[in-house]
């Protein structure tokens, strides 16, 4: 007689990772996840309320991949290793990007999170105000730049002119983007992801003179 494991909430998450990542948010239903685990539905609430709670724990298991930062540590490299640990989640699992700041009820590893990326920031220094500025726009450049990572019509392995064909560009007719095309996405070196320090830099350096203007005000 083959013995089942046991459900636990970590099992049905994890299930619930797995339908998300193969169809996105929308393809996520208490009967798909127990479909993915071969269980009936029913089995399921024992470990979770109903679908917004199913949500909310998907929501605690993606920051618990992100992972607290070190209030203690220098607030710059703090944001930058956060910065990349969010892309690379947000990345492997683009359903996150709709439903990380999303939840009403967050669980204790999204407290967590948004606690010690406070910390981290009003411990460096930062004004109250500031740093939930510095919050906001770093996720908000993070979570936008993996939008348009993921969705890109353009991979580093494409012919840079096969795509312009297949998408119907007149390069004639728009100068500036011919410029760009010509010196930069279709050099040989060229990729979008090397992008992402570029503008985390660009923002890194306009906090640190925000945080100097503060202190000096």
């Amino acid at each position: 007689m083959v013995r089942r494991t046991a459900l636990t909430r970590d099992r049905v998450l994890e299930a619930a990772c797995v339908v998300a990542d193969r169809g996105g948010l929308h393809a996520l239903s208490m009967r798909s996840v127990a479909k993915e685990l071969g269980v009936e539905a029913m089995s399921l609430y024992h470990h979770v309320r109903n679908k917004d709670d199913l949500l909310d724990g998907l929501a605690d298991w993606a920051f618990a991949e992100i992972e607290p930062v070190d209030i203690d540590r220098p607030w710059r490299e703090a944001m930058i290793d956060r910065a990349h640990a969010s892309r690379r989640v947000t990345a492997a699992h683009p359903w996150t990007l709709g439903m990380l700041e999303s939840r009403r009820t967050p669980g204790r590893r999204v407290l967590e999170y948004h606690d010690s990326v406070l910390g981290c920031l009003r411990r460096s220094g930062f004004p109250i105000r500031l740093a939930g500025h510095a919050f906001s726009v770093l996720d908000a450049y993070v979570f936008g730049f993996v939008l348009t990572e993921v969705n890109l019509p353009l991979q580093p392995a494409d012919d840079i002119d096969e795509v312009i064909e297949d998408m119907a560009i007149p390069l004639t007719e728009y100068p500036y983007m011919a410029e760009f095309i010509g010196e930069v996405v279709g050099a040989s070196d060229y990729a979008y992801g090397d992008e992402f320090d570029i503008g985390l830099g660009m923002i890194l350096d306009q906090l640190e003179v925000r945080l100097a203007q503060a202190r000096i005000g």
